[in-house]
C-alpha cells in the first residue's frame, strides 16, 4: 500500500507526475482511495452487426475512412469516421471536434460505446466514448459491467486510472489487513476493508458502491477521530501546565485594566478560560467570533491572568501589521498599569535594530517583560522565556501544528496554556474534524453601538459612480479603504481591459481623478515595517483619507472613522477573505452607517455564488457555512494549517451521521487504550500515526 505511484505497473514518469501534481496521489494507498465520482453502465462488446438499434452499444473495429465536414451558415462542423469489422460498418460522428482528426488516423483500432440510431443504411453513434487499442489482439472484450468514472486530468484519463487500478487490485488486496475488529464491523453492518475496496472499484451493482463507500468513509473519519481523541486525552491526562491564581481579587485587578465593560458573550468566554487556567492540565481552547466581536479583549484577560500570577504570556499574530496593531491597542489599554509589554517581529537588520532585539531577548529571559506580542519570530531558537504560562495564537490556521509544538517545547518542565483565535467562524462539522482536539468558545454578539454594514455588489462599469459617492462620504469627514488583488501591473495581459487593477496605479488614479481634494495613501506587503507603520499612523490620525491596500489589512486593522470599503475585482477573493476585509469597517460607535462595495465581474458559477452570498449577510457564521457549501470540504481545508490531510472519501457535511458514529467509537477505544499500545490495537496505531501523525501533532504524544 505504501508503494510509490511511480513504481506501479502502467505508470511512467509522466503519469506519475500527473498523479502527484494534479491529483495528490503519491502511493498505491492514495490511488485505492481515489474513488470513482460516478459509474456508467457499459453494454457487453459485440460485433457491429449485432449491436442494438436505439440502445447502448459497444463494439470495436478498424478505421476505414474519416473526414471533416465544415459547417455551413454558421453551423458547427462534424468529424466522421467509418469503423469496420468483419461483420459490418459503423458511422461515428463528433460535432465541432476537428481536433480528433489529429488523434484518429486510418488504420487505427478503436473500441467505442454510445447510443445507436439508424442513419440511412448505416448504424450511427453520435459523440461516442472511444479508446484506441494499441494491440487489438491483446485487448480483451468487455462484458456487461458498471464502469467506474474517476476524477481525471488532461494528462491522465479516467480509462488510464481504471486500467492501473484494475491491474494492481489483485496484487494489493491479498496483503491488506483490516485494522478494525470484526465484531465492530458486524455491529455496524460494514464489510471488511478488502471487500469494500473491491466493491467500490469493481462493483456488481450500485448497491455495492454505496455499501463500500460507507465503510471507506467511516475508516477515514474513525482514524481522524482517534487522533483527535488521543491528542485530547494525552494533553488532559499526561501534560502539566501552571495553575494560575484566579479569584475575586485578581479578577477585579484584571477588569480594572479595561477602559470598557465586557459584553455578556465576552464574560461567558472569560469564565470558561478562567476555569481552564486554574487547572494543572493545559488549556487547549479555540475562541471563535465574528470580525469585530472583541476576541482580543478576551485574549488579554488570559495574558493578564498570567501576569497576576507572576508569569509571562505571549500573543502570536500571522503578520507584522497585525502584531503591530495588537501591540498598539493593548499598550493603550495597559498604559496606566505596571505591565511590561514588548513587540517582537522579524523586521530589523541594522546594528541598532539587532541591539534592540538583543535587549528584548535578555528581558524576556530574565522575566522583566510580562507580555510579548509578535510574529513567528518568537518561535526562533534565540528566545527563551523565564516562565511562560499562556500562549495566544491569533488567526490560528496560519500557524502550522509543528510551529505550535515547537513553542510548547521551549517551556521546559511544563506546557503553557493555549488559546487559539479565529475571526473565520468554523462550521460545526469542521469543528468536530479539523479542530476536534480543541474546546470551543464562541462570541456571537458585537460590542454595543456597532451598526450593520450595508453591502453592494456592482459591475465594473459602475466604477465612476462608486468613486463619486466615495467623494461625498469623504467630504463628511469619513475615511475609506480601497482593496486590490495586485501590487503592480504584471504586464502579462495585452488587452488593458483584462489587466488587473493594482495598488500602485490605482492609488494614483484615485488621487488624480476621483479624489483630488483628499490625501491618498497606500500600503502593501513589500513596504518596510517602518514605512507601513508610518502610513497606518497617518490613516489612524485622519491625515490620510483613503488607504489603498492589498489584503495586508485583512485582519486586525481598527480605524473607527473608516466607514467605506471598496473591493476591486472582488470575484478574485475567497468568501471568507471578503468577509474578513469587510470587517475593517463598521467598527465605530458614532452611528454612521458603513458601506462595503464589491466591484466584480464573476466569470464562473462559484464566483457568482460568492458575490450573492457576501451581499446577503453580515453574519460570519452564516458566511462560513455558505463558504463550505460553495467550496466543499477539500478546498475549505486549504485555509487551515499547512500539511493537513484532506478527507478523500468522506464528505462533510453530508456524512455528519457517520462522523458522529466514528467520534463515539473513537472515544470508547481511546478510553480503554489511550495510546493504542494494546496488541489488539497495534495495526490501528500504526495506520493512525502514518496517516495523521504529523498533521494532528501526534508525534509528541509518542
Amino acid at each position: 500500500m505504501s508503494t510509490p505511484v511511480a513504481k506501479l505497473p502502467g505508470v511512467g514518469p509522466k503519469r506519475a507526475n500527473a498523479f502527484i501534481q494534479r491529483l495528490d496521489i503519491h502511493t498505491a494507498s492514495d490511488l485505492l482511495r481515489h474513488l470513482p465520482m460516478r459509474y456508467e453502465y457499459e453494454a457487453a462488446e459485440d460485433q457491429i452487426v449485432n449491436i442494438p438499434q436505439d440502445g447502448i452499444g459497444t463494439a470495436r473495429g478498424q478505421v476505414a475512412e474519416l473526414r471533416w465536414v465544415p459547417g455551413r451558415f454558421g453551423k458547427k462542423g462534424r468529424f466522421e469516421v467509418s469503423l469496420q469489422d468483419e461483420s459490418d460498418s459503423l458511422l461515428l460522428t463528433w460535432f465541432n471536434a476537428q481536433y480528433l482528426s489529429r488523434r484518429i488516423q486510418i488504420g487505427d483500432y478503436l473500441r467505442v460505446q454510445g447510443k445507436t440510431k439508424s442513419f440511412g443504411n448505416y448504424t450511427q453513434i453520435v459523440n461516442p466514448k472511444w479508446e484506441k487499442l494499441e494491440d487489438p489482439d491483446l485487448a480483451p472484450a468487455r462484458d456487461d459491467k458498471l464502469r467506474p468514472i474517476y476524477p481525471a486530468t488532461e494528462q491522465l484519463a479516467s480509462s488510464h486510472i481504471e486500467h492501473i487500478i484494475e491491474t494492481i487490485l489483485p496484487q494489493v488486496l491479498p496483503h491488506i489487513t483490516d485494522p478494525l475488529p470484526a465484531d465492530l464491523l458486524k455491529h455496524h453492518e460494514m464489510p471488511p476493508l478488502v471487500e469494500a475496496l473491491k466493491m467500490v472499484h469493481q462493483p456488481d451493482d450500485l448497491d455495492q458502491t454505496m455499501i463500500a463507500r460507507r465503510r471507506l468513509a467511516y475508516n477515514e473519519l474513525l482514524l481522524l477521530q482517534l487522533g483527535i481523541a488521543m491528542k485530547k486525552t494525552y494533553v488532559r491526562d499526561r501534560l502539566q501546565a501552571p495553575e494560575l491564581t484566579i479569584n475575586e481579587e485578581t479578577d477585579k485587578q484584571i477588569r480594572d485594566c479595561y477602559p470598557f465593560t465586557l459584553t455578556d458573550d465576552q464574560n461567558t468566554v472569560v469564565k470558561e478560560i478562567a476555569h481552564d487556567l486554574a487547572k494543572p492540565s493545559p488549556m487547549n481552547r479555540l475562541l471563535q467570533g465574528d470580525v469585530g466581536s472583541g476576541k482580543t479583549a478576551v485574549a488579554l484577560y488570559a495574558l493578564l491572568a498570567a501576569y497576576t500570577s507572576g508569569k509571562q504570556g505571549v500573543l502570536l499574530a500571522p503578520t507584522e501589521l497585525l502584531a503591530e496593531q495588537h501591540y498598539l491597542s493593548i499598550s493603550n489599554m495597559l498604559q496606566d498599569t505596571n505591565v511590561s509589554i514588548a513587540l517582537l517581529t522579524g523586521s530589523g537588520t541594522t546594528k541598532a535594530e539587532k541591539q534592540k532585539r538583543k535587549i528584548i531577548h535578555d528581558e524576556i529571559q530574565s522575566g522583566d517583560i510580562d507580555i510579548v506580542i509578535g510574529t513567528h519570530a518568537v518561535l526562533s531558537d534565540e528566545f527563551e522565556f523565564k516562565d511562560l504560562a499562556v500562549v495566544i495564537i491569533d488567526e490560528q490556521h496560519r500557524f502550522g501544528v509543528m510551529q505550535r509544538a515547537f513553542l510548547k517545547a521551549k517551556n521546559k518542565g511544563t506546557v503553557p496554556h493555549h488559546l487559539v483565535m479565529t475571526a473565520t467562524p468554523i462550521p460545526r462539522t469542521l469543528s468536530l474534524t479539523v479542530f476536534g482536539d480543541l474546546d470551543v468558545s464562541t462570541i456571537r454578539g458585537l460590542p454595543p453601538g456597532r451598526s450593520p454594514i450595508i453591502n453592494r455588489v456592482v459591475d465594473m462599469n459602475k466604477t465612476d459612480d462608486v468613486y463619486r459617492y466615495l467623494n461625498e462620504r469623504l467630504s463628511r469627514g469619513e475615511q475609506a479603504y480601497v482593496v486590490l488583488p495586485a501590487i503592480e501591473n504584471n504586464g502579462l495581459e495585452e488587452d488593458p481591459k483584462k489587466q488587473l487593477r493594482n495598488v500602485l496605479d490605482h492609488a494614483k488614479l484615485i488621487q488624480n481623478k476621483y479624489c483630488p481634494d483628499f490625501k491618498v495613501g497606500l500600503v502593501h506587503g513589500r513596504l518596510k515595517s517602518e514605512e507601513r507603520e508610518a502610513v497606518m499612523k497617518q490613516f489612524r490620525d485622519g491625515s490620510i483619507h483613503v488607504l489603498v491596500a492589498t489584503t495586508v489589512i485583512e485582519v486586525g486593522v481598527d480605524v473607527p472613522n473608516a466607514t467605506v470599503m471598496i473591493i476591486e475585482h472582488a470575484e478574485r477573493f475567497g468568501l471568507a477573505q471578503l468577509h474578513q476585509l469587510r470587517g475593517r469597517v463598521g467598527r465605530g460607535t458614532h452611528g454612521i452607517k458603513s458601506l462595503c462595495v464589491f466591484i466584480a465581474e464573476p466569470t464562473t458559477e462559484d464566483g457568482s455564488k460568492r458575490m450573492k452570498a457576501i451581499a446577503s449577510s453580515n453574519d460570519g457564521f452564516k458566511i462560513s457555512e455558505l463558504d463550505l457549501e460553495i467550496r466543499g470540504m477539500g478546498d475549505f481545508f486549504g485555509t487551515r494549517q499547512a500539511g493537513a490531510t484532506p478527507l478523500r472519501v468522506a464528505q462533510i457535511p453530508q456524512d455528519m451521521d457517520l462522523l458522529m458514529l466514528a467520534k463515539r467509537d473513537a472515544e470508547t477505544i481511546i478510553e480503554g487504550d489511550m495510546l493504542l499500545k494494546n496488541e489488539d490495537n497495534a495495526l490501528l496505531r500504526s495506520v493512525l500515526l502514518k496517516t495523521h501523525g504529523s498533521t494532528l501533532g501526534l508525534i509528541d504524544v509518542g
